[in-house]
């Protein structure tokens, strides 16, 4: 590919959006944060426009980050930068691969950097794969790449924003052909195989410490809120526009399709993440396997969010072969819009910042920040699991039993409905009679009966609640996706 158009580009971009910084907000300011974590900012290049939008660390605990205006750099030893590429298309993922190359999805390709002579600087760029079209449109965003155990790269493929010539069955998000909305893999002979299709902005790509692929789509049109999905071929995921490069669809049959016709073979979400309270635009999901480094969370899903300027975790639970789990807040108060996470080995989370165009409520345009944690045991809520009569609620620390009656825990439940619509609100939302709480023998997990339903998101608040220590949680609020039960 020919770099010198490639740098031109990214000169027009920068111009093109030079309008959208007024969008930013003022300084985020913190609303919850776990005791024992802080937020340590890291000082990027001088007079760099470090939007950090891929982020990866290498075997020797190297930090290599991508930047929206198509940069790679490299943190050395003493906090120094290292310009190690550019000319790169607006990159939005970055992988340190196995043979010490990088590789970065760019919006034209998955590219391979390659230090040929050693002197710390790319000297080739080598490409992976190109064959997905794309159009110029700036929402054609390229998301990934992860790797899985066999050398099969993954990818995600984004939506065009009313471009020429587009699908758009009347929403924001379209599809003028060439797999745009399509999860993708590249097999180590080469081969491009487009293998998941129905996402919008599917920002989140991640890989499961059981080697599964995962990712977050972004709500708007056909998307009623954020949500999780496991990553399968040949499964649809909701955003009918992509289905125009699947066999057996045409554009005239996909603008005559109901939104009931699409909702016969959707995948539903593992999780779904409740718009504004706890995302807007999150990114990637990213496993803690610290063990223990990082707190009491082992285990769990990290994901950053580009518009609240928070940290929020997910835990999976597996009912009948079908994923479902929680989702509760975090950390926020971050100087930017967090969108690329990853943990080093001395257990510090990492966090790439971008307040690109969308309005983040962190007031810096761009940066890097990470978290750390200093051994202090939270207070808070680990997890919440179903059981065959409600559900399990686990705190990190034994909790004061005299406190504990069935008012403690409120429970409202709701679902999303599939819609063409730009989003959707929580639809037949009730409350349900919690029928009892009981502290069971670890002392630290409250057992709630109450009436189940699958196809809910059930919404539990803490409401009084003490630890031993008196002390009470942070966020007192959570939520689970219940697709299935455990019993009948």
């Amino acid at each position: 590919m020919d770099f010198g158009i490639q740098i031109a580009k990214q000169h027009c971009l920068a111009l093109l959006f030079a309008g959208l910084w007024c969008c930013v907000g003022a300084e985020a300011q913190v609303r919850y944060a776990p005791e024992g974590y802080s937020i340590e900012t890291v000082e990027t290049p001088e007079g760099v426009r470090f939007s950090a939008t891929g982020l990866d660390i290498d075997d020797n605990g190297t930090v290599w980050v991508a930047t929206r205006l198509g940069e790679v750099w490299r943190l050395e030893d003493g906090g120094d930068w290292a310009l190690f590429a550019s000319g790169l298309h607006e990159p939005a993922g970055l992988l340190c691969d196995d043979d010490g190359t990088i590789v970065v999805a760019q919006k034209p390709e998955l590219t391979r950097l390659v230090d040929l002579d050693r002197d710390g600087t790319a000297d080739e760029y080598v490409q992976v794969t190109s064959e997905f079209d794309f159009h110029d449109n700036y929402h054609e965003y390229h998301y990934g790449p992860v790797k899985d155990a066999a050398g099969v790269y993954h990818g995600l493929l984004n939506l065009d924003h009313q471009a020429q010539g587009t699908l758009n069955l009347g929403g924001a998000m379209g599809s003028v052909g060439g797999f745009r909305g399509w999860g993708y893999r590249v097999f180590p002979d080469g081969t491009f195989e487009p293998y998941a299709v129905g996402l919008r902005s599917p920002a989140g790509l991640g890989m499961s410490p059981w080697g599964e692929i995962f990712c977050i789509d972004n709500q708007g049109d056909w998307v009623a809120t954020s949500k999780l999905h496991l990553l399968e071929p040949g499964k649809f995921y909701g955003h009918p526009v992509s289905l125009r490069d699947r066999g057996g669809y045409s554009v005239e049959l996909i603008n005559a399709g109901r939104e009931e016709d699409f909702d016969r073979f959707r995948e539903i979400p593992a999780i779904w993440i409740p718009n504004v309270e706890v995302a807007n635009s999150p990114g990637n999901p990213e496993w803690d396997t610290t063990g223990g480094k990082f707190g009491p969370f082992a285990g769990q899903i990290f994901v950053g969010d580009q518009t609240q300027s928070n940290l929020f975790r997910m835990s999976l639970q597996k009912v009948k072969g079908v994923y479902q789990g929680m989702v509760i807040n975090f950390l926020d108060g971050f100087q930017s819009g967090n969108i690329r996470l990853r943990f080093d080995d001395a257990g510090t989370l990492w966090v790439g910042q971008t307040g690109r165009g969308w309005k983040s409520k962190g007031g810096k345009l761009y940066g890097l920040q990470k978290v750390v944690w200093d051994g202090t045991n939270p207070f808070e809520i680990l997890d919440i699991k179903l059981t065959d009569t409600g559900f399990n609620i686990t705190f990190t620390e034994n909790l004061d039993q005299t406190q504990i009656d069935v008012g403690t825990v409120t429970v409202q439940r709701y679902h999303y409905p599939y819609t063409r619509n730009y989003g959707a609100p929580k639809t037949d939302l009730e409350t349900v009679e919690v029928q009892s709480v009981n502290l069971l023998i670890d002392g630290r997990t409250l057992a709630v009966k109450l009436p189940l339903l699958a196809g809910k998101v059930y919404e539990f608040e803490i409401n009084r609640l003490q630890s031993l220590s008196g002390r009470r949680v942070s966020v007192p609020k959570a939520y689970y996706t219940l697709n299935e039960l455990v019993y009948p």
